[in-house]
């Protein structure tokens, strides 16, 4: 169905999210009709965040708000939805549109496979009533359905509309662009160089994609990556626990800045446990881009500076290909924790292709090395 019969049927003016590859078409319409206006369209650090948004909405206006987000975010909602917006709390009604990824039946990547399993199930525990839109549902059917999720919002009840792949058109389009002359796998490709034999863990989305086509086309080892395909925003953390326990070890994060955006109270806790051999790498196009491109707060922040402010003896920011082999170099001589924010541009090969490998299989591989590794000191 068309977004813009959906969104008529919805008739809210406040809608917060966490953008979605399956919802490419909504947030097209939210770019294209408010852009980033905070009193319409707030994109949040994590779900449970627009949660919490959506709720602030409803207390000073009265009115229901719109949550977005993949089901991915599911996770992150779960406490809100239960502590602040159940009937049993402060009953507070949010209409939420989940991209069904990972949905039984149709092929995903290996992230999204048990998430897209539990989704409908995650909804209904959290007594969160839902429908199931497709290609063939139409408008009509959706405002019947919403006759009756009226009632249930009026009673400080949520609701979800969960959207199967290709369910929702949109004939606008939003380019999304910036100033900067470094694509991210070009930054990878820079740090993979100075990595060396180190070990790398990368964070989802293109990043960990590219990371491994790098190593391909240098016919290079795979052991020495954790390519994290799921669990945006805690590669950093990952990185942090490998590295505390192997400190003989040095470890190279390569983070975005969406990730590190959803859960920035990582950084306080990397720099508060100071491990010597972390290098902190955040590729920060100021994008969403992994899911469509649109815009994080990120671009309007010093990453460097707030990783400095936590506590990391050494932050920098870069742009150029010079400033970045200069960072680099600079971060193995420094032997301590180490911040590099890379300002990036937007975009990627059309052709970038995925692991060929599992995700069991990367695990399997990369505790394997390290296990040698331990064994070499």
């Amino acid at each position: 169905m068309r977004v813009q019969d959906l969104t008529e049927i919805l008739n809210a003016d406040f809608y917060t999210g966490v953008p979605d590859s399956l919802l490419n078409p909504l947030c097209s319409w939210l770019m294209e009709t408010y852009g980033i206006d905070p009193a319409h369209h707030v994109i949040a650090a994590n779900e449970g965040n627009c949660a919490a948004l959506a709720a602030g909405y409803h207390l000073a206006t009265g009115k229901v708000p719109v949550v977005y987000m993949q089901n991915s975010g599911e996770g992150n909602i779960i406490n809100p939805a239960a502590s602040l917006l159940n009937p049993k709390v402060y009953a507070i009604p949010v209409i939420f549109i989940v991209g069904w990824r990972g949905e039984p039946g149709v092929h995903d990547e290996p992230q999204h496979i048990y998430q897209g399993e539990v989704t409908l199930k995650l909804l209904e525990d959290m007594g969160i009533e839902a429908m199931v839109i497709s290609k063939e549902t139409s408008a009509e059917e959706v405002q019947a359905k919403f006759a009756e999720f009226r009632k249930l919002l009026d009673e400080g009840k949520d609701v979800a509309v969960v959207v199967r792949k290709g369910a929702l058109t949109y004939e606008g389009k939003v380019t999304y662009a910036n100033e900067y002359p470094l694509k991210r796998e070009e930054i990878i490709r820079h740090v993979l160089q100075y990595s060396g034999d180190d070990a790398v863990i990368s964070t989802t989305g293109k990043a960990s994609r590219e990371v491994f086509e790098l190593r391909a086309a240098q016919q290079d080892t795979h052991a020495r990556d954790f390519l994290t395909v799921g669990s945006m925003g805690h590669c950093s953390s990952i990185a942090l626990g490998a590295a505390l326990q192997q400190p003989d070890t040095r470890f190279w994060c390569i983070d975005g800045d969406g990730a590190a955006l959803m859960h920035m109270g990582a950084l306080a806790v990397i720099a508060d446990c100071h491990p010597r051999n972390l290098i902190h790498i955040v590729i920060n196009n100021g994008a969403h881009e992994s899911v469509g491109g649109m815009p994080t707060v990120v671009k309007h922040l010093d990453i460097a500076k707030v990783a400095s402010d936590c506590g990391y003896p050494y932050a920098v920011t870069v742009s150029t290909a010079a400033e970045l082999d200069q960072a680099l170099a600079e971060a193995i001589d420094h032997h301590d924790l180490t911040m590099i924010e890379v300002k990036a541009a937007i975009g990627a090969r059309s052709d970038l292709g995925r692991p060929t490998t599992t995700a069991l299989e990367n695990k399997v591989n990369f505790m394997n090395w390290l296990k040698e590794k331990r064994g070499q000191k």
